[in-house]
């Protein structure tokens, strides 16, 4: 990222989710909301007269500007039917996914974990399925046998920072990462047919670092803001 356009972002008027590896932000713009995430760095951290509202599924650092008035909670987010144990990520995709269909709707949110989420058609909260997400899939790989490499999530196009692979890769690093893609990829397309199967009308929504890689597979268009859009959604900037 460029110190210009670092710049060029208003300092007023953010929205900021707080993920398990990394930062996620928003700013309105004349066309809509301009979307950017990276790793969490000390300048990164807002103060409360710039941020119009936050939430967090990771870590909160502890000595922090960020305004305990300003954080969404669960229970912020009208998703009906919504557990109390639900992450208010799931809880936020989905509800702004069901906000943009007015279907029954699947959402598979690839981050750290692989979170599906669905919703009936009338907005109802209507369970999900968790797996690891891929850069946890490579660490145990890793951790758990004796010759395979540890690899490192960067930065960059595709899962892992690296361009598309081979179908059948020699590489064993190459290996791996196809190789776990496809089984996210193979795992959402799954969950998508049972979802289908009681309800037909059902849609697919795919979002999260990760999520670029696996609509690709699966043929859609990921939607990787569906979190800060229903921040903005729900916490709209003031008028001019």
């Amino acid at each position: 990222m460029r110190a210009s356009e670092r710049e060029a972002r208003p300092r007023r008027g953010r929205w900021l989710l707080i993920g398990n590896s990394r930062w996620h932000w928003a700013a309105p713009t004349a066309e809509g909301l301009q979307c950017w995430s990276r790793e969490p760095r000390g300048a990164d951290h807002p103060t409360g007269e710039h941020l119009l509202a936050w939430a967090a599924v990771g870590p909160v650092p502890a000595r922090s500007d960020l305004d305990p008035g300003r954080r969404l909670s669960l229970a912020d987010v009208p998703l009906a039917a919504a557990p109390p144990w639900l992450g208010v990520d799931r809880a936020l995709v989905a509800w702004q996914a069901w906000q943009d269909c007015g279907l029954p709707v699947l959402v598979a949110d690839a981050g750290t974990a692989l979170s599906l989420t669905r919703v009936d058609g009338l907005g109802r909260f209507a369970g999900g399925r968790i797996l690891a997400g891929a850069a946890l899939q490579w660490k145990a790989l890793a951790a758990g046998t004796a010759l395979l490499p540890d690899l490192e999530p960067s930065a960059g196009p595709g899962v892992d920072g690296h361009p598309p692979e081979a179908a059948w890769p020699c590489e064993t690093a190459a290996a791996m990462r196809v190789g776990v893609v496809a089984g996210l990829a193979a795992a959402v397309g799954a969950a998508w047919e049972d979802a289908r199967r009681e309800e037909p009308r059902c849609r697919l929504r795919i979002t999260g670092g990760d999520g670029a890689a696996l609509a690709e597979r699966l043929g859609l268009t990921p939607e990787p803001d569906l979190a800060l859009r229903a921040l903005a959604r729900l916490r709209p900037a003031p008028g001019p």
